[in-house]
Order: C-alpha cells, then structure tokens, then sequence
C-alpha cells in the first residue's frame, strides 16, 4: 500500500496540471489576461504540490508510528536483571509470539520459570540499610526464592501446566554442588535458577523468567480486584522481629492484596512449605476462575504499571500480552497443577532438612505433562488394586465416608485410606490426581459415576488419586446428613478413633493386595494397624512399622514421621521467610 501511495505522490509532482480557468476559444484581447491564468496556473501546482507533500508525510508518519510499534512489541522494558551473553542463552532466543489482526498469540507451547523472593534487611550483608528496629521486607529480587514455578503454556493441546518446585528441594547447582534449589537465586539470578530447574527435570528446555518479589504479590491482587477464597483453617501467627501479623479467620470471604499475602505466607503448620504450596494452588486457581478473563487483557498496561518496579523478566510485551490472553482463554479444566513428588529428608540424613524428589514419579509426571517428546512415555497403566486412594470428607457424613470405601472396594480398590476432612463444604465431589495421572482419576471418575477430575496437588501428599467428597455423593446414595453433635463427633476425629464404633471383621473386605518390592514402601504390613488411617493424620503413626517391632518404640525412630527440625534449621516452619 505504501508503495501504491509513493508511485501516486510522483506522478502528482511529474503530472502537468492543465488551465481550466480560462477557455481555449477565448481572445486573449487584453494585456492582463495572460499573466492572471498563469497566476492561477501556478497556484493550483502549488495547492498540489502541498497536498503531495502532506500526504507524503502523513505516509512518513504512519511508517514511522509501524517502526516503533513493532520495536515496542518485542523490547522487553520489565527487566532488570543484566545476563552475560553466556546467560542468555540459556533461555530460548527464538520467537514465541506474533501479532495478528486482534491480539498477540503463541506460535508454540512455552515453558515460563517463575521466582518469587522475600528479602528482609537483615539479608543484605553488603549494602547499607538504615536500623529500623525491626526486619523489614525490601524490594529486592536477589535474595534466596522463596516460591518457584515452572509454568507451560501449550496452545496445541490448548492446556496450562503450573509445576510448583518446593523451595527446600535438594538438586545440582551448578558451581555449588548439591544443596536447596532456592540458593541457586542468591548465588546466580534468573539464569543459575533455570540451570538448577534444567538439571532437576532431566533437561525441559526453560524459555523465559519471571523474578516478583512478595510485595509485587501484593500489589498485583490488588490490582486484578482481589480474590474470593476459602481460608481453610484460622490462620494466626505473630512476628514481631518482622511485624509479621497474619490473622485470618477460616471461611469463604474476599482476599485483598495484603490478605491474600498472609494467606501465602503463612507455613506454621504440620506440613511447613508443602502446605504452602497447596494453599498456592489453591490461590492460584481461584484468581484464574474469577479474574483471567478478556477484561484483564484491556487493563494489562495499568497492571504492569503498578507491578513493574517488582518485576524482572525477559518476556517482551508482544509475549506477555500473548500468554495473558492464551491463559484468559483456557478453560478450569485444562489448567493442572502439579508439585515435584516426593518426601522429606529425616533428621539423621542430613544436617538441613531437604524435600527429596522422587524420581520415577518426577520424570513420569514430566512425561505425561511438561516435555513428552523429552522423556518419551506416558504413565504406565496402574492396577487399580495399587492405585493409593485417599479419601477427604467435606460433608460430615461418616456413612457417607464408609460406603464410598465399600464402593472402591467393590470395584478393586483395596489400598484406600481416610484422611483428614476437607474443611470446605463441596457440592461436587472432587478427583484430585495428586501426582498428575489422570488416567487412574478418570478411571474412579467412571467407576463412581459422578466427580470433577482435577489435576493438582492439594489433596493427601502419601495418595495417587484424592477423593474429597462432595454434596453430590450423598444425593446419589439418597442418604441423610444430620448434623452431629460434638458428643457423636467431631471434623477432626479419625474414622476409628476410640470412641467409633469397632470397624467390621477382617474377613468382610476384599483381602489386601500382595506386597512385592516395588510396593513395599507404601503397603501397610502391621495387622494390628488400621489400615485406612492417613499416614499424615497422626505425625506418630508408622505405616511401615515392621509386626514383630514393639509399638512403644520411640516415634522418632520413624524415618517417614515428619521431621524433627534441628534447631539450626526451623525457618522452614515460620510463615516469614
């Protein structure tokens, strides 16, 4: 079009432009005549000239405005951070956007790494900070993370992947050997974070970074208009080193950017960091469902603006508007969320308490959900006679909770175990694939005949596959739910606790299933234990206890009770950082 335009211009300059003022038949009688028309004559080429001129610079303009709009789109004015050419390329320089005639959209599925860090000035050793009296967080990216997250954004199977890496996993750092993945911030910023992250997930390729610090959190709730929530439990706890105050109370209400902070702080609880991170997703989720949409997008450049003294990342704008619109987009059902599986470090193994991955499960998890063509499988089908059911009431209905066990049973779920109740009442039955196989949770899905499959990691951390039942679990086995009286029971007891009825004889349920190695770890070996007890419901409980070992013995002895933290090591149970 614009060269169309430049042809017109010439031929308007080149193109004589004739008399039609004064008339060929005309006699010229009077002296005067001849120099008016070429008055005349000169200032039509001279209105044309002008207007050639003018629109010539209107094309200039236009051309100019294309240039910089296009250099716009793909600077990247939200970084901060000054990578070596060496770590840069650790990250992929190829495109990951283009513009079309609506909005910027991914060319191909995108693996985003996301840091969060807390800073205090206590932690910056090297720069002067002024004595306030007390710990004060700071605006700092480059202090040990305190949250890591790899996301991938896939439009070809239209599907968004949030993994979320504990902070205490033990792994490579390149330079440091091996130690928790959140040094790998302090020592080497962005580009020494997707090294670690590289070499703990077997090579997924990591295209770009996102480093926020906790007050951006802040800022960016408040700025997407707060989030609705369901706070599971009363959250209290008091810091005064930090003036750390978190106190919420449990129920459905509305999050601010400062409430919705304390929720994702707070740790002080049996399961440290992991129960943070369920609280995460959770989070995560809820402003997803309720703020993601199309009128985020029209708002992003007032978001980015609150945000971006907070933010480092390497994203362009063109990219960032392309995976804010893919994730307003996706529908609940096609966003997953994982946690790299595993188990905690004991006491003795080593000095720091560590989150130790479990590889198998990782790089099946990886298979089936991040890199398939990387890791090459998918998960294998699993016996549903293997498969580790755990089994979360939301309706205080323990009929409820017996028949729904009688019902696996039935169709050959035998390692199935009742764990702690889920605190929020559930009109539909939840199906949560703990460890991401979402084959084994369609599969109860269809076996029960009612459910919502999720792929997360909120639900019993020993479990494949968590049921947390639901309203409609009751409806459909048409029984009542009287409310119990805190004589009959209480949310927090165990299905058999001492006060329960006995539980039926042995002999009226399917016998357990055979106990191979590959299974040994998790099948429960004592007959004199209660076989559908939730490892994590008492922290003195041993599943694996050998029948001949004394039942007295010191609980500490248990390598897989939750650990005792040495002294020297307990900030991973304070909800600060």
């Amino acid at each position: 079009m614009l060269v169309r335009f430049d042809r017109y211009i010439v031929e308007c300059v080149r193109k004589p432009v004739p008399n039609q003022n004064v008339s060929k038949q005309r006699p010229m009688a009077e002296p005067t005549a001849k120099p008016r028309s070429n008055k005349l004559n000169k200032d039509n080429r001279g209105r044309w000239l002008w207007l050639c001129f003018g629109l010539s610079g209107v094309a200039m303009l236009s051309a100019t405005a294309g240039a910089l709009l296009a250099v716009s789109l793909s600077s990247t004015p939200l970084m901060q951070s000054r990578l070596s050419a060496e770590d840069a390329a650790i990250f992929s320089n190829s495109d990951l956007a283009r513009t079309n005639l609506k909005l910027p959209e991914l060319t191909r599925s995108v693996n985003i790494l996301i840091i969060g860090t807390s800073v205090l000035t206590s932690d910056l050793k090297d720069e002067k900070v002024p004595e306030l009296g007390y710990h004060a967080p700071v605006n700092s990216l480059d202090g040990l993370s305190d949250v890591m997250l790899l996301v991938r954004f896939d439009p070809e199977a239209n599907k968004l992947t949030v993994l979320s890496i504990p902070r205490d996993t033990r792994t490579l750092v390149e330079g440091y050997g091996v130690r928790k993945i959140n040094d790998a911030n302090y020592f080497g910023g962005p580009a020494l974070s997707a090294k670690a992250v590289n070499e703990l997930l077997g090579g997924v390729r990591i295209d770009r970074y996102i480093r926020i610090n906790v007050q951006g959190v802040e800022k960016l709730v408040d700025a997407l208009g707060g989030v609705k929530m369901y706070v599971p439990v009363d959250m209290k706890y008091q810091d005064d080193s930090q003036r750390l105050y978190i106190n919420l109370k449990q129920g459905e209400q509305y999050l601010g950017g400062k409430e919705a902070l304390q929720f994702l702080r707070f740790r002080y609880d049996q399961l440290g960091d992991i129960g943070r991170i369920q609280r995460q997703q959770m989070m995560m989720r809820s402003l997803m469902d309720q703020t993601l949409n199309i009128n985020t997008i029209t708002r992003l450049p007032k978001i980015l603006s609150v945000v971006q003294e907070f933010i480092d990342t390497n994203l362009t704008i063109e990219e960032i508007a392309a995976l804010a619109g893919f994730a307003a987009q996706t529908e609940s059902s096609n966003v997953q969320m994982l946690m790299v599986p595993g188990d905690f470090s004991a006491p003795e193994e080593y000095e720091a308490s560590y989150w130790l991955p479990n590889y198998e499960r990782l790089d099946a998890m990886i298979a089936e959900h991040l890199d398939r063509d990387l890791h090459g499988r998918h998960y294998d089908s699993v016996d549903p006679a293997y498969v580790r059911v755990a089994i979360q009431d939301s309706t205080d209905d323990w009929d409820g909770v017996d028949r729904l066990r009688n019902s696996l049973s039935e169709k050959g779920y035998w390692n199935v175990f009742v764990s702690s109740p889920w605190n929020q009442p559930l009109a539909v039955t939840r199906i949560v694939a703990q460890n991401g196989d979402m084959e084994s949770a369609q599969a109860i899905q269809q076996a029960l005949g009612l459910g919502e499959v999720r792929v997360e990691s909120t639900g019993s951390l020993r479990s494949d596959i968590t049921i947390q039942i639901g309203r409609d679990w009751l409806a459909k086995q048409n029984l009542q739910n009287p409310a119990p009286s805190v004589e009959e029971s209480s949310p927090g007891d165990s299905y058999y606790s001492e006060d329960s009825v006995e539980p039926p004889a042995a002999d009226e349920y399917p016998s357990e299933p055979p106990v191979t190695e590959e299974y040994r770890e998790w099948t429960p070996t004592d007959p004199s234990a209660d076989s559908y007890a939730d490892p994590y419901a008492d922290s003195y409980a041993d599943p694996y206890a050998d029948p001949s070992a004394d039942s007295y013995a010191d609980p500490s002895a248990d390598s897989y009770a939750d650990p005792t933290i040495p002294a020297e090591d307990r900030y991973w149970q304070s909800p600060s950082y």
